[in-house]
């Protein structure tokens, strides 16, 4: 549990490589309008998904620490799959504070797949982990679970958030990638294991051949940082949120229209 003495204004911090994790702020405000936010992104290490495991575990509790150092976060959300998969248990030793991860939805997906046939679309570095192994092995084991990941999926998403233009062949690679494997036909349900993919859903469920389900981990996560706070005090007011990146530039100065819909009112470097 967060330490009982901290403020009313003491933050929750979400973090990502990019803007990902936007998915799961969202319902995490719908769920807590008042909770304070400090949304991180990793805009100098990102993309993740094509990194490899070592670099990811070493990067990520060192930038978690400089950014509890200067937050002093009630909770931090690591909203990243990849992070999550790979570095959750090496970030929860290194901090005092509680972390959510975020997994892959394959429980929820296993028990509303009719046809047992269950996609996980991923980041490349996701899709291989072990971890993914054993959620696949504790809750679907009478599934055929097919996965795919998609790089390119990741910075579409990213670009879409800019403003810039939808290629819809795009999304349309990405569920091909899990359609055409065999038993492919048969799918019905589509785990989004990226947190990007959630942004570009509505795109996702346009370039499907036929309708699919489409799940991700937002909900729960509202649900478990509500429940790690419990009656600790939130401000009054809503408060203005802030974003971090470890680089700022361009590109990321052009996320500050789409930031400000999400209640990230400034963008700040770490």
């Amino acid at each position: 549990m967060p330490d009982p003495t901290c403020a009313p204004d003491s933050p929750v911090l979400f973090f990502d490589s990019g803007v990902g994790g936007l998915s799961i702020l969202t319902p995490a405000r719908r769920l807590l309008p008042h909770m304070p936010v400090v949304y991180a992104a990793d805009s100098a290490g990102f993309p993740y998904g094509t990194k490899s495991e070592g670099e990811i575990a070493a990067r990520v509790p060192a930038l978690l620490g400089r950014l509890v150092e200067r937050y002093h976060p009630r909770m931090a959300v690591i909203a990243c799959n990849t992070a999550s998969t790979i570095a959750l248990s090496a970030v929860r030793a290194a901090l005092d504070i509680p972390v959510v991860g975020t997994v892959p939805a394959i429980k929820p997906a296993a028990l509303a797949s009719r046809t047992r046939v269950i996609g996980v679309l991923g980041t490349n570095a996701t899709v291989r982990q072990p971890y993914v192994d054993r959620l696949a092995a504790e809750h679907g084991a009478d599934c055929v679970i097919l996965r795919h990941g998609s790089a390119e999926l990741v910075t579409y998403a990213e670009a879409r958030l800019r403003g810039e233009p939808a290629d819809p062949a795009v999304p349309r690679r990405a569920l091909a990638g899990l359609l055409d494997q065999p038993g492919g036909e048969r799918m019905d349900m589509v785990v989004l294991a990226c947190t990007h993919f959630p942004l570009v859903e509505d795109e996702l469920a346009a370039a499907a051949p036929r309708a699919l389900t489409f799940l991700d981990g937002g909900a729960g996560i509202a649900r478990r940082i509500a429940y790690l706070n419990g009656d600790m005090p939130w401000p009054e007011e809503r408060p203005e949120g802030v974003a971090v990146f470890t680089r700022v530039d361009p590109a990321i100065e052009a996320l500050a229209p789409a930031l400000a819909l999400y209640g990230l009112s400034s963008i700040k470097a770490l």
